[in-house]
């Protein structure tokens, strides 16, 4: 089922080298047609993105009104629904827990100087259409917005016939201000422009497919985005102790989810290995999505075995996986050398699904390898920050010959000027 490799020093590379291909690939065809939608939409507005609507997904965007949200709040099953808000308090409270407020304090040359920080005034959140639906998604997007303090939050789904009510009901629950039934490529170019009755907003968050991916790429810079997600990965270090039911189920939650999903176990224990590949083929075979877990771990799932789990963790980081879970006898004691890493997991009883649904922290996480500069969605990536100074003419003063000297050496008369006219009239 899963590829056992015994590290040497170029094996595992190996293997690194494919994870990597993978995540590199970009499909060229499709970034022309998204620059076209992208190009359309800015030239025409929302007549362009309902032609586009019209052609890829039968039906022109609209807006649902409030009472379409009450009425899948009251059509879903009850366990639901306690389920959404369950998970909606615990992500409510991790982010006000990391919530940072405006502060200002004087400084070594008696200024008043500090940072303003705001939400930001208008996001969007894409939500994929189709056959799957990801409430679990709306709530971790959506809920971190208005701690925040996002002025008002447009979600965007596909205007399909299965509109999924679980989705619609974690929107109420989110607080979600408008909900548009538009996707795709012609959904980003419009909030990236603006088209009729669908804002412009100031950043756009959210999963979708190549095409969306793709727009959301050539969107950024006329606004914010979360980040371009690539297919998803888990990696679990684990020691003898390690439970190999426990190992292949997590590996295995991760591999259903895409037949480029990667799912990898570095280990000291060449015997775990071999336990747990024994159990990925049991679980698979009474689990849904056999074919695609199957292809995943054929081509982008192996074991590592490594000579230590010191070794475990420098390919760890070199890794930098999207979800780290450390299964060991003493998970914590490996976690100060752990730096690259979406989310680590720690312990037998933490398992990623956990923090996909309900423990708190976002499940929106850097990948193929962005966690070495990236970090998690979270409430500060709704804020932004201004600087704020205040200097009376007493702090001014005695700083004011420096502030000259240095625009003089950078040839910036101007500059200089606007701090001599003050000197002359002290």
């Amino acid at each position: 089922m899963i590829t056992i490799i015994r590290a040497d020093g170029v094996a595992e590379g190996r293997q690194l080298d494919a994870m990597r291909a993978r995540a590199a690939e970009k499909n060229a065809d499709i970034e022309l047609v998204v620059k076209a939608v992208m190009e359309d939409v800015r030239a025409e507005g929302l007549g362009a993105v309902e032609r586009y609507s019209l052609k890829f997904d039968g039906a022109a965007p609209y807006e649902l009104p409030k009472e379409r949200l009450d009425e899948a709040y009251a059509a879903c099953p009850a366990q639901l629904i306690a389920a959404l808000e369950h998970a909606a308090r615990n992500i409510r409270d991790y982010n006000e827990k990391l919530l940072v407020k405006t502060v200002e304090w004087t400084s070594p040359d008696g200024g008043r100087v500090g940072r303003i920080v705001r939400g930001l005034s208008r996001v969007g959140v894409y939500v994929p259409g189709g056959t799957a639906a990801y409430p679990s998604s709306v709530l971790m997007n959506a809920v971190p917005a208005k701690v925040a303090g996002v002025e008002e939050l447009v979600m965007l789904t596909p205007p399909t016939e299965n509109l999924s009510g679980a989705v619609l009901a974690a929107a109420k629950i989110a607080g979600v201000d408008r909900v548009i039934a538009v996707g795709g490529a012609q959904a980003v170019a419009a909030v990236t422009y603006g088209a009729g009755f669908i804002p412009r907003v100031d950043k756009l968050v959210g999963p979708g497919n190549a095409y969306v991916a793709a727009a959301k790429r050539l969107a950024y810079g006329a606004l914010d985005i979360d980040m371009v997600a690539g297919p998803s990965e888990v990696l679990v270090i684990a020691d003898e102790t390690a439970d190999p039911k426990f190992v292949a189920a997590d590996l295995l939650s991760q591999a259903e989810h895409d037949k480029l999903a990667s799912a990898v176990l570095l280990t000291d224990s060449a015997e775990l290995a071999q336990a747990v590949d024994g159990e990925l083929v049991r679980q698979t075979g009474y689990l849904a999505r056999s074919e695609i877990m199957e292809a995943s771990l054929r081509d982008f799932g192996c074991a590592i075995v490594c000579g230590n789990l010191e070794q475990c963790v420098e390919l760890a980081n070199e890794i930098a996986p999207e979800h780290l879970e450390i299964v060991t006898q003493a998970p914590r004691e490996l976690l100060p050398k752990i730096k690259n890493a979406g989310a680590v997991f720690l312990g037998s009883y933490t398992p990623e699904p956990l923090g996909d649904y309900l423990a708190g922290p976002d499940h929106v996480l850097p990948t193929s390898g962005t966690a070495r500069f990236f970090s998690p969605l979270g409430v500060d990536s709704f804020l932004k920050t201004m600087s704020v100074l205040e200097f009376s003419r007493e702090a001014l003063e005695p700083i004011s010959e420096e502030i000259i000297a240095l625009a003089q050496a950078e040839k910036l008369t101007a500059h200089a000027n606007s701090i001599q006219v003050r000197v002359d009239s002290f």
